[in-house]
């Protein structure tokens, strides 16, 4: 349904700006009545009374399908296909709830494939939005790939296999990422800074077929798709994080995997990434950075050099995790069950070094 066809005689319209929303990600709010979502995870919660709610969107697509995702009262799970791009649409989420006080998070559950504005909601006439819980505490910042983003998590047939031949978006969930539901473990918020064929360096990876954009160009960026429209400066001062998990090494053998037979390359490849993580390291002082990859098959020359990359920092704040079947576990992206183990291990890395962490 067009937005401009809601019968506002028989709906209540709650509008993005209101008070009772809480938002979560890295988010441009240029138009604060139009909040426009960009990275995965990216979410915003509230309360809501009444029996039905639906999502006023508009969605601007650069490839896959995509759909929104949304949890109800923490158990009911959904996700709804977005039909109409670069239109004001109405999208209905439940209409047959218990009449009372409802619980609602709204979530992108893909990368930079698409954006979208978020509206409000539409609920029913008379009914309105109260706050959520308070905002966590605790704070995370994830730099990451698809894995981080949760692309294809939702592929359970294949769960330690090769990735279905034929997707289109459907699978992809970053409820389910290792990231999200590590911050969930440590009840924490997280930006998920996470985008699929993601490399360090430009001109390599998967992400943005031609050219290349890698980390390098977009960690300081809030819009970084540029068939998305303009490329935007991220404000740094509206959010700091209290760790920082750095994802990458896992696309970056694309073009050309040079890492143990080029030493020249693997030079530049670990200089770039210490300058990034430097970079972070001087807008965050009191951070804990924590260095990955995953269990993606993967070459272990890329921890190798990861491994030196920690060395060569000399920096007490910088420290390296790994999995027990990091980089062995499966040729497929995580599926669901594999990104709890990935996260259960984040989670006790993370909790070892203490409470001082968040302070």
């Amino acid at each position: 349904m067009f937005f401009e066809d809601l019968d506002m005689n028989n709906n209540t319209f709650i509008p993005a700006d209101t008070n009772e929303f809480q938002y979560m990600g890295r988010i441009d709010f240029l138009d604060e009545k139009a909040p426009l979502f960009i990275y995965a995870g990216s979410l915003v919660k509230t309360r809501f009374t009444g029996t039905k709610v639906s999502i006023v969107i508009k969605n601007l697509n650069a490839y896959y399908d995509n759909y929104i995702g949304y949890i109800i009262d923490g158990n009911t799970e959904g996700k709804v296909k977005v039909n109409k791009h670069n239109e004001k649409i109405v999208l209905e989420l439940a209409d047959e709830l218990k009449d009372g006080v409802h619980e609602l998070t709204i979530f992108k559950r893909q990368d930079g494939c698409h954006y979208f504005n978020f509206y409000g909601l539409v609920l029913d006439k008379g009914c309105k939005v109260l706050n959520p819980e308070p905002r966590p505490k605790r704070r995370i910042e994830c730099y990451g790939d698809s894995i981080s983003a949760g692309e294809l998590s939702e592929a359970l047939d294949y769960v330690g296999k090769k990735d279905p031949e034929k997707q289109n978006g459907e699978y992809s969930n970053s409820w389910y990422s290792y990231s999200m539901i590590t911050a969930r473990n440590l009840k924490a918020e997280l930006n998920n800074n996470a985008q699929g064929g993601l490399a360090v360096m430009d001109g390599t990876g998967y992400f943005m077929e031609e050219g290349y954009v890698g980390l390098e160009s977009t960690y300081d960026k809030l819009k970084y798709n540029p068939q998305l429209g303009k490329i935007t400066k991220w404000d740094f001062k509206r959010y700091t994080p209290h760790v920082v998990i750095m994802a990458l090494g896992q696309n970056d053998d694309h073009p050309d995997n040079y890492i143990n037979r080029d030493m020249e390359k693997r030079q530049l490849w670990k200089e770039k990434y210490k300058d990034i993580i430097k970079s972070l390291r001087y807008k965050y002082p009191k951070a804990l950075f924590v260095i990955i990859t995953t269990l993606l098959n993967h070459d272990k020359g890329w921890d190798d050099a990861l491994d030196e990359i920690q060395r060569e920092l000399e920096d007490k704040k910088v420290v390296r995790c790994k999995f027990k079947r990091n980089g062995c576990a499966t040729p497929g992206h995580l599926r669901i069950p594999e990104a709890y183990e990935m996260a259960t291990e984040l989670t006790e890395f993370i909790e070892s070094f203490g409470e001082d962490v968040w302070k």
